[in-house]
């Protein structure tokens, strides 16, 4: 990322934190009221830009690229931990910068990593938007809302589920289109809900995040342990993906939040990641007849993402704080991207009231 030219109005810099040198981009003014942005898995601060600039002139907005993604440190992600290392290397951040009370916005992996963090520091944080978030038993492998694993081993989830394909051609730098497996189809036909596409200076700077992401030895995806239990992969213990399998990620303590920060969900109703159905979990692809030898929905049906997360955050607000799911019609991955006017509508709204 680091020969990529960011839009006028925001600022690149490195910030070196006890944990991380994190590459972060700023926007607005020095003593503004803070709005720390965090991105999702395969991608990096570059997708904020737009929010970044449109935001209120009173806020100063902080966006961070992740360890191993952008141009942050590449780090080695103990999965162990669940998403922790990320939250840490927030808290550090924050520490770092000596932001004070802050809001939080997370997408995608982004939205885990930010309730993490307010299990942890709950205190800190004004009010926390989650868009798209991951569900809170992580990615595969779990089958009802209270986040049971499909399999003891949690066999479908972790670095094995990853496409080698893609992950070959994010090392290879490949900026084509000629192969539905390449990060700009994948992209296009994932995060966003075709047939919408950036404007295409957009969407090369789009592209140029995706083949960020740091395909090494500890970051992404991870290494995978072979299972007995279909579909034949279960996690490892290190890199992105094993962080987010629900192994290791559980966040159901954030439910348990004593007045918490209000929370905003935003969800596109077309999302092909995150979903009651997404078309990257094996319950899906098996119950359509894509993976061979699926079990059946009684053993490994599709994660109920969004059920998962919305029982979550009802234990949230019955430990005294509050949540407002909004859904918009039309739109995948990436709300802040796709529907620009109306997510900043609902959230710079929500955060002005908080």
């Amino acid at each position: 990322m680091a020969d990529s030219a960011f839009l006028p109005g925001i600022s690149s810099e490195i910030v070196k934190t006890p944990r991380l040198a994190t590459h972060i981009l700023t926007s607005g003014p020095q003593d503004g009221e803070p709005v720390v942005l965090v991105h999702g898995n395969a991608s990096s601060a570059v997708f904020w830009e737009e929010t970044m600039l449109a935001l209120p002139a009173q806020y100063r907005t902080i966006a961070l690229d992740l360890r191993g993604f952008g141009d942050s440190e590449t780090a080695p992600v103990d999965a162990t931990r669940g998403v922790r290392d990320f939250a840490d290397d927030l808290h550090a951040l924050v520490e770092t910068l000596k932001l004070g009370r802050f809001h939080l916005i997370g997408w995608s992996m982004g939205g885990g990593v930010g309730m993490q963090y307010i299990t942890d520091h709950p205190a800190q944080v004004r009010s926390l938007t989650l868009v798209s978030p991951m569900s809170p038993y992580g990615f595969g492998g779990t089958k009802d809302a209270s986040g049971a694993p499909c399999w003891p081993d949690f066999a479908g989830s972790g670095g094995g589920t990853a496409n080698p394909d893609f992950v070959q051609r994010l090392k290879d730098g490949d900026r084509s289109a000629d192969s539905p497996n390449s990060p700009r189809n994948v992209m296009n036909q994932f995060y966003f809900k075709p047939p919408f596409r950036a404007a295409p200076a957009r969407e090369e700077a789009f592209v140029s995040s995706l083949l960020s992401t740091q395909c090494a030895e500890g970051n992404y995806p991870g290494d995978l342990t072979p299972s007995a239990n279909w579909p034949t992969v279960a996690p490892g213990a290190r890199g992105v993906n094993n962080g987010i399998s629900p192994q290791y990620c559980n966040l159901s303590a954030f439910g348990q939040v004593q007045g918490g920060p209000p929370v905003l969900w935003i969800r596109g109703a077309n999302d092909q990641i995150v979903s009651d159905t997404s078309l990257l979990d094996f319950g899906t692809l098996g119950q359509l007849g894509a993976v061979p030898g699926w079990p059946g929905a009684d053993v490994f049906p599709p994660q109920p993402m969004w059920q998962q997360l919305r029982a979550v955050l009802d234990a949230y607000t019955a430990s005294g704080s509050s949540y407002r799911e909004v859904e918009f019609s039309d739109t995948g991955h990436s709300p802040h991207i796709e529907r620009p006017d109306d997510f900043r509508r609902e959230c710079f709204g929500f955060l002005a009231g908080h």
